[in-house]
């Protein structure tokens, strides 16, 4: 975030000083990971430990912090203008995942004590939507999500209920689920929550709140403790019936018996207060999440595959993640929706086959896919925030022009549709089915608003960004609007009669503005104000960045009475305006559904967009129902890696055969692709069943029920998780979740303990979802041992990525290594470590310790490199030869006649001796191949 230049400056006297010091004494503490803002009406104000905050993350300076009361030893205290503090508050609710509270003035007194008069989460931003998102959309749903636990005959019983504020939507799930919480964690990801709800347990301790909590931090979801007592279920279906669409309020739904999900929907309205707003009464509608519906992933499989955006992927390289690779959404509501496709891939056939067709038609015309997003799509307004604030009461004539500039493009949309030419008539129908049909029912809906802007609004003041009531319907505003022209006309006149008098250009240097401090004035440049120094006549305003303000004494009474005649026709028209926009309300449904079609059309140009423009263009796959078929993928390719900068990815073949080589074991140097060989696997049955194209040149796929993973854990020492238990985690979830229909991804598992206790976990968990699950499965590994498993289980294969070794010394790790990244069948019987460390510029002497101390280990264990053939009497001669050497040397030591030690001896006399002896033996030595091989290595 950049240093704002204009930071406010907070002016308190020393009483208010004292005073403010005194009161932020008294607050209560905030809970971990909250942030107290104080609105002082003009600017923010923050203190204490969160001026800190502000000071380092946002400023990046410390500079900035001020002390009340006294210098150094008083509040530290940071101001925010008013753009900087929503630039911050934004980032902190979406990005930080923090919980904000912003304090404001009682009373007149801006330095009065403080009340607490909004506040937000991560998963709630009611309070706080219109002051942040004015200007812009959001991207990502704020899904906040309460869960109780419960036990029935033993078993786990999980209620969920979760809220999606921004399109008013509750929905349910009632499920078992093991130890370890695989199935909330599948739901969490699913719906990309941000907040979670859970019972406190302040007074008793609960193993499964503590591992709930562990999963829950997996996720990267806020947690927010609510007192048990909330979660009951009480009056929770009367309360759902008040807030509820009139269609579905007097039904008997079969929602209302799931009790568990109903303890936790009570929760959920209490903590977001929905009931208290009375604009949400008669407008949500509740849903019950079914976990089978769609594909399930784990928080691992997540990071492995590079899903979403990592805190540390900057806006210079969206296409880190595959979410920021395929966005090319032109609406926000796309983008949402985006976001939803890739954690809710589809298990069912029939859709995703009904998407990809889809996205071929697009593919196929790529005029129709250009004119498409850039004419239509991307004109097109956030329709559920537009509709929000028709329900609300707070929309105004610009939300009903919006929607009006968007009716008006879709009988051109429509058209365009309609003309697609793909050359399939398959395509053609389908597209029709899909949104021409829905678009022309939407538009006879909507023709009936569109007039009435039409006849009411003065469509020709759109141009000077004004939205009003056309005159004609007043005869006082049609008097006023006459006087408006007029007034516009002296101002034009007052332009020009200067611009004559100081002979200056008037769309060039003298320029007529309407400021919003000054009303209408002139401006000129710095260079150029020159001319208005010390002239009668002339009122200089203020010199800013953008140049010199000034104006005459016939401008400024133009601009008042242009500021006047505004004002009134603002409070003349405002009945009318009041009952356009109560009339444009009641259409909020249709916009609803149409907001629906957007997006879905806007995803699909995307997808089909990235498709075609891609390094290599992607393909369409072949999908086989769950249980069938097999993974045939021809030269496939990672699709982030592709496109990354200096990179030439040479892609690689993957064949999996159900109950042949459906589990592979793939060995290989450090650095040689063995991570990026089985993610992008993944990533390319998860972009299958989203619908979209994928990158490689053939690929039949069957549909997997969940993608699963254990790669790259590390250490969460503040949360008590080494890397061997996250790892160990990580793989127990596997374990339990996993079917024969899953895809199973692992990387470099056991490292994380002793190579003897790792390498038999590794066994251990690769035989039981070899022969006990079944499930497809890639493991890359540096157990070489490993690869013996596929000797014992006839469908477990081993691969190895390709690397050309050429031996430049008589140690087994004197050698240079040219790493191909290719993918191959058979065992990679070496290992390459002490290669990396070179490439990775470590100092000579420790790599040559290095090679030394890996030989060493491999001649104790017997894995080094077969011996040269030296005969058995060769080496018989050599241990003698050996034995008379020793002898010599002792006998040389004391050939003076004194019975002195060697190791009493001087150094020099030590040297000189074994010198002497060296050389005796010198060509004996060199005549044996076994003390030759000796003396080498040593």
């Amino acid at each position: 975030m950049m240093y704002d230049k204009e930071k406010p400056e907070m002016e308190l006297d020393n009483a208010s000083e004292v005073g403010f010091c005194q009161f932020f004494e008294r607050l209560p503490k905030v809970a971990e990971g909250t942030v107290r803002l104080f609105d002082r009406t003009d600017y923010y104000s923050v203190h204490g430990e969160d001026a800190k905050y502000v000071a380092q993350h946002v400023y990046h300076t410390n500079t900035v912090i001020k002390y009340l009361g006294k210098k150094n030893g008083g509040l530290p205290s940071v101001t925010l203008s008013m753009t900087l503090a929503k630039a911050f508050l934004r980032e902190a609710l979406t990005a930080k995942q923090l919980r904000v509270e912003i304090w404001q003035s009682e009373g007149a007194k801006k330095n009065a004590n403080f009340k607490l008069g909004k506040e937000a989460s991560p998963g709630n931003l009611q309070s706080v939507e219109d002051l942040l998102f004015s200007d812009r959309d959001l991207l990502s749903a704020p899904i906040v999500m309460a869960i109780k636990l419960s036990t029935q005959e033993n078993i786990k019983i999980v209620g969920v209920a979760y809220a999606d504020a921004s399109i008013r939507e509750i929905g349910v799930s009632q499920f078992p689920d093991n130890d370890l919480f695989s199935n909330i964690e599948s739901l969490v990801i699913q719906l990309g929550v941000k907040e979670c709800l859970i019972q406190s347990d302040e007074k008793r301790t609960d193993f499964d709140l503590t591992k709930l909590k562990g999963v829950l931090d997996r996720c990267n979801v806020v947690i927010t403790e609510r007192r048990t007592n909330e979660f009951a279920v009480r009056n929770v279906e009367q309360d759902l019936r008040r807030i509820l669409k009139e269609e579905t309020a007097t039904v008997q739904l079969p929602e209302f018996d799931l009790k568990t999900a109903m303890a936790a929907t009570s929760a959920l309205l209490s903590y977001l207060s929905i009931l208290m707003d009375e604009s949400n009464y008669g407008q949500y509608t509740l849903k019950h999440h079914d976990l089978s519906q769609y594909m399930r992933l784990d928080s691992s499989a997540l990071r492995a595959l590079n899903l979403m955006p990592g805190p540390q992927d900057g806006a210079a390289n969206k296409n880190a993640s595959v979410f920021g690779l395929l966005n090319r959404c032109k609406t926000s509501q796309g983008t949402r929706l985006l976001g939803a496709w890739l954690k809710q891939p589809l298990v069912n056939l029939h859709e995703i086959r009904r998407r990809q067709d889809l996205v071929e038609a697009m593919v196929e015309d790529s005029n129709t896919r250009r004119a498409l997003q850039d004419d239509f799509v991307k004109s097109m307004p956030d329709m559920r925030r537009i509709s929000k604030r028709f329900q609300k009461g707070i929309a105004n004539l610009e939300d009903v022009v919006r929607v009006y500039q968007a009716i008006v493009k879709l009988p051109g949309l429509i058209a365009a549709l309609e003309d697609i030419d793909t050359g399939n008539d398959d395509h053609k129908e389908l597209v029709a089915d899909q949104w021409v049909k829905n678009l022309k029912e939407y538009l006879t809906s909507l023709e009936k608003m569109a007039e009435m802007v039409e006849h009411t609004l003065d469509l020709e003041e759109l141009d000077n960004h004004n939205y009003v009531i056309k005159p004609d319907f007043d005869d006082e505003l049609k008097r006023i609007s006459e006087d408006l022209r007029n007034v516009r006309d002296r101002l034009d006149a007052e332009h020009h009669r200067v611009g004559n008098e100081l002979d200056l250009d008037l769309d060039k240097k003298l320029h007529l503005e309407s400021n919003t401090v000054y009303g209408y004035c002139l401006r000129l440049s710095k260079n150029d104000a020159k001319v208005i120094h010390n002239v009668r006549g002339y009122i200089e305003l203020s010199t800013q960045k953008a140049g010199v303000y000034f104006t005459t004494k016939q401008l400024k009474e133009a601009s008042i009475d242009h500021a006047d005649l505004t004002d009134k026709y603002g409070r003349m028209q405002s009945g009318l305006v009041k009952e356009v926009v109560n009339i444009a309300a009641t259409y909020t449904p249709v916009l609803e559904t149409l907001d629906n079609l957007v997006a879905h059309l806007d995803v699909i140009l995307s997808f089909a967009h990235v498709s075609v423009n891609a390094p290599i263009p992607y393909i369409k796959p072949t999908m086989s129902e769950k249980g069938t078929g097999n993974i045939v993928i021809k030269e496939a390719r990672h699709p982030c890696l592709e496109v990354q900068d200096d990179v030439n990815f040479i892609p690689n073949d993957h064949e999996m055969i159900k109950g042949e080589s459906d589990f592979q074991i793939i060995t290989g140097p450090n650095m040689g692709g063995k991570s990026t060989y089985i993610r992008q696997i993944g990533v390319i049955a998860l972009m299958a069943q989203t619908g979209c194209f994928v990158p490689c040149a053939e690929a039949e796929l069957p549909i997997f029920d969940s993608i699963l993973a254990r790669v790259g854990a590390g250490d969460s020492q503040l949360k008590g998780v080494s890397t061997f238990m996250a790892e160990m985690l990580e793989t127990a979830t596997i374990l339990k979740s996993a079917s024969k229909d899953s895809l199973i991804i692992i990387d470099e598992l056991g490292r994380g303990t002793s190579t003897y206790d790792g390498f038999g976990l590794a066994w251990a968990i690769s035989e039981n979802i070899a022969t006990e699950i079944n499930a497809f499965c890639l493991f890359a590994t540096h157990f070489h041992e490993l690869t013996a498993l596929a000797q014992e289980v006839s469908h477990v294969k081993n691969l190895h990525v390709v690397a050309h070794v050429t031996k430049r010394g008589s140690s087994n790790h004197d050698r240079d290594i040219t790493l191909l990244y290719k993918v191959e069948p058979g065992v990679c019987d070496q290992s390459f470590g002490i290669h990396v460390a070179e490439l990775a510029n470590f100092p000579e002497s420790v790599v040559k310790l290095a090679k030394r101390k890996a030989d060493e280990l491999e001649d104790f264990s017997g894995v080094s490199e077969p011996p040269s053939k030296i005969s058995q009497e060769e080496t018989d001669a050599g241990t003698h030869l050996i034995k008379e050497f020793y002898a010599a040397l002792k006998e040389r030591s004391t050939a003076d006649g004194e019975d002195i030690a060697m190791d009493e001896r001087s150094p020099d006399e030590q040297m000189a001796i074994l010198r002497a002896t060296v050389e005796q033996f010198k060509s004996r030595f060199e005549a044996n191949e076994w003390t030759k091989d000796i003396i080498a290595a040593l």
